[in-house]
C-alpha cells in the first residue's frame, strides 16, 4: 500500500473540507455548454428583487441562444443587459443571449445578467436556490446558485 506524507494528508483533508471551495467550485453542463459558477450577492431581507451571474461555455460548432430563466424563488426572472447610452448606464430586458460557437457569454455586474423580481424569500449568504436556463438548442438545465455576500475575486462590483 503507498504511503501518503502527513502534509499531503493535511492539505487533501484541507481541500475537502473547505467551505470556500464547496461555494466556489460548482459547474454544469448541457450538450456543447459548460456553465460556470452561479451567483447571486445576498440581499438585505426587504429587498424586492436581486440578480444572478455565471458564464456560459460554448464548445461546440454552432452557437446557441439563452432563450428563457426560471426559479421558484422568485415572481419572474427574466434576462436583463447593462447598456451605456449618451453617457448613461441603463438595464433594459432582453429576449436572448447568443453563446458564440467556440466562445462564451458572460453574465456578470455591468453586463447581461439575469434579474429575479419579486423576491418570494431572502438571499442569504451560504445558501443555494435552483435556476433553470432554457437554450434554443442545448434544452434546459437546472443549475444551483450560490449566495455570497461578495462577488467572487475578480468581479466587478455592482447592486440593484
Amino acid at each position: 500500500m503507498k504511503r501518503i506524507s502527513i502534509f499531503k494528508q493535511s492539505l487533501l483533508l484541507a481541500v475537502l473540507l473547505s467551505p470556500a471551495l464547496f461555494a466556489q467550485a460548482h459547474d454544469y453542463s448541457v450538450g456543447e455548454l459548460q456553465i460556470e459558477h452561479p451567483w447571486s450577492r445576498e440581499m438585505p431581507p426587504s429587498a424586492p428583487s436581486a440578480a444572478a451571474y455565471f458564464v456560459v461555455h460554448n464548445q461546440g460548432a454552432d452557437a446557441d441562444r439563452l432563450l428563457g430563466v426560471q426559479t421558484p424563488v422568485a415572481g419572474s426572472a427574466e434576462l436583463h443587459q447593462v447598456m451605456h447610452a449618451d453617457g448613461l448606464m441603463k438595464m433594459q430586458r432582453v429576449s436572448s443571449v447568443e453563446i458564440p460557437a467556440g466562445g462564451a457569454a458572460t453574465f456578470a455586474p455591468m453586463g447581461y445578467h439575469v434579474m429575479l423580481f419579486n423576491l418570494k424569500q431572502s438571499l442569504r449568504d451560504g445558501e443555494r436556490f435552483p435556476l433553470t436556463l432554457t437554450f434554443e438548442k442545448a434544452g434546459a438545465v437546472e443549475v444551483e446558485v450560490a449566495v455570497q455576500k461578495e462577488p467572487p475575486a475578480g468581479e466587478p462590483v455592482h447592486q440593484h
